[in-house]
């Protein structure tokens, strides 16, 4: 096989083949934009109380008074207890002898206890979701973290299984395949009756959520030409996926019940099913597997739809022989008789070394096999957990900001616009290595300058809040392309589902940084805004890659400067 960007640089940049894939793979991105954040409107927490039954015969005084006040950490006001009462039978014997709450008992000194007969909810937001269905507040608040983080369970699973499969199988089929269990698992969870069962569905939508994204991810890049991979890695899939997060809100917002809001979300997932006839399967990925005629058929078709006509031979694959037409080549070379010949020995001796590598069928272990390639996987994976803590976190704690939860779920999508803007232009023009650097320490700042603000300063908390989401949302997009150029084709895509796989050990405990909200509002922020910093520092010693050819071979990658 020769250089597969040369032998296929006939095809252009952008013309009517390019185009397609570029489109089409796009849109298949945008159920990723909502898949897993609808989590932040299905299981938000509103108002809630302990029922009065209706039948207990209590006067009016004592009916308003029988939830104690307690001091909300938030605000530092006296609010009603979401989880207590006063005990209901003694406030029904001080009813029925004519005391007054407050006037007659001093309330301090009546007994509580939980709430026995259930909850109720306020309703001006939401008509049902998860928590007022299955009642996850109060003893049982924890399962509302654990919900997130057993999706990113799902997500970790299918990380490792996808990228493996994907390697060995073709990129094509995990696209669609995953593509099809994300949306009809989310379908079958609107008929989930219990939350275990909601949560082993949505596991399942986890692995699928990830592994079509990174699929259709990698498929792009090797695809298209350089500079046009580098706007689809960038800015084209990030953009769509802003679409489709951005959607989010509006769906909630007319969709109040949670089971409808799934069902509406998940519908549209069915008009994918005939892309499969018009995305190809990845020609660079094909001549890695030595299947050069398929190859050649999706080349010789693209150029068919560009309207420019093919060379007789595109790609030419080598002998079975290999082994015995190398010997030669090498002895020419050891005793200098290649002065003529030494441009084509050098492929072909890359070639010799992909064959080698393709036939060793490569699986995740050999990501640490070498120092160089050890290294450069255990920092890139330190950084991916940080982009997931600080991404993921940030996303889901936009029910908890000030405002109305449609608005601020809104906004935290449209940053992302500009932010997937700015890594397109960073990475179009700047240095890779320090395109993230700079975004993870900026994004680090922007959240530890967040648990400073005063109080009163509500939306310059918020604002501040949503510059950190946007770095960290560049960053994210960044990395993604970075480590996608790092890596050789033999072993891009498990090398991409391998960071993912082990970012989501942040994504698993994100929402546990929400739930620390509870204790302290600032600490989150002190925590993410820290590991932000740390990452952003860290990620100074992976190697440039900014102008340089994607590797084929592990042997071709740049060298770990750390």
């Amino acid at each position: 096989m020769t250089d597969y960007e040369v032998a296929t640089a006939f095809l252009g940049e952008w013309g009517h083949f390019q185009q397609q894939v570029f489109f089409l793979l796009c849109l298949t991105v945008i159920p990723n934009g909502f898949s897993g954040i609808f989590i932040v409107f299905i299981a938000d927490t509103p108002p809630h109380r302990c029922v009065i039954p209706a039948n207990v015969n209590l006067t009016a005084a004592w009916r308003n008074r029988s939830i104690p006040l307690e001091l909300d950490s938030n605000s530092g006001a006296l609010v009603p207890s979401k989880c207590s009462r006063y005990r209901l039978g003694d406030v029904l014997s001080l009813s029925d002898r004519g005391f007054l709450p407050g006037v007659d008992v001093n309330m301090s000194n009546v007994p509580t206890e939980s709430c026995l007969d259930g909850w109720e909810y306020d309703q001006s937001v939401y008509i049902s979701t998860i928590i007022t269905e299955w009642d996850l507040v109060c003893d049982d608040r924890w399962k509302n973290p654990l919900t997130s983080s057993i999706f990113f369970c799902g997500v970790l699973t299918g990380s490792f299984v996808s990228g493996q499969l994907s390697d060995r199988y073709g990129r094509k089929i995990v696209l669609f395949v995953t593509m099809a269990v994300q949306t009809v698992f989310t379908l079958i969870m609107v008929f989930a009756p219990s939350w275990p069962v909601f949560c082993a569905l949505f596991f399942i939508v986890g692995m699928g959520q990830i592994s079509n994204y990174v699929a259709g991810f990698v498929l792009g890049t090797e695809i298209l030409s350089p500079k046009v991979r580098t706007i689809y890695s960038t800015a084209g899939v990030n953009l769509f996926f802003a679409a489709g997060y951005m959607f989010l809100p509006l769906f909630a917002y007319f969709l109040r019940d949670w089971r409808m809001l799934l069902l509406g979300l998940t519908l549209p997932g069915f008009l994918y099913v005939p892309l499969w006839w018009f995305i190809p399967e990845s020609p660079r990925w094909l001549l890695s597997r030595g299947r050069v005629e398929e190859a050649e058929a999706i080349v010789r078709d693209a150029a068919k739809k560009n309207k420019i006509k093919p060379p007789p031979v595109i790609f030419s694959p080598l002998q079975s022989s290999l082994h015995i037409e190398l010997l030669p080549l090498i002895l020419i070379q050891m005793f200098g008789y290649y002065m003529c010949e030494h441009v084509h020995m050098h492929v072909v001796i890359q070639q010799t070394e992909l064959q080698c590598e393709t036939s060793k069928a490569l699986n995740i272990c050999d990501l640490l096999r070498s120092p160089n390639i050890r290294w450069i996987s255990l920092t890139l994976w330190l950084v991916w957990n940080t982009l997931t803590i600080a991404y993921f976190a940030l996303s889901l704690n936009t029910a908890n900001l000030h405002g109305n939860a449609y608005f601020n779920c809104f906004v935290s999508a449209l940053v992302e616009i500009p932010a997937y803007t700015l890594s397109w232009v960073m990475f179009r023009w700047w240095s890779r290595r320090l395109s993230l650097s700079s975004t993870l320490f900026m994004g680090g700042v922007f959240l530890l300058f967040v648990q400073l603000m005063p109080a009163n300063l509500v939306y310059l908390s918020i604002t501040l809040e949503m510059m950190g989401k946007c770095a960290v949302t560049t960053a994210f997009t960044i990395v993604y392309a970075y480590t996608a150029e790092l890596y050789p084709t033999v072993l891009r895509n498990t090398a991409l589902g391998a960071c993912s796989m082990a970012s989501r050990i942040g994504s698993i405990i994100a929402p546990y940084f929400i739930y620390l909200r509870s204790y302290s509002v600032s600490l989150p922020y002190i925590l993410m805004g820290s590991i932000t910093v740390a990452s952003g520092l860290l990620s100074l010693l992976l190697p440039e890659s900014y102008g340089m050819p994607l590797p084929d071979t592990i042997s071709h990658m740049q060298h770990f400067p750390g």
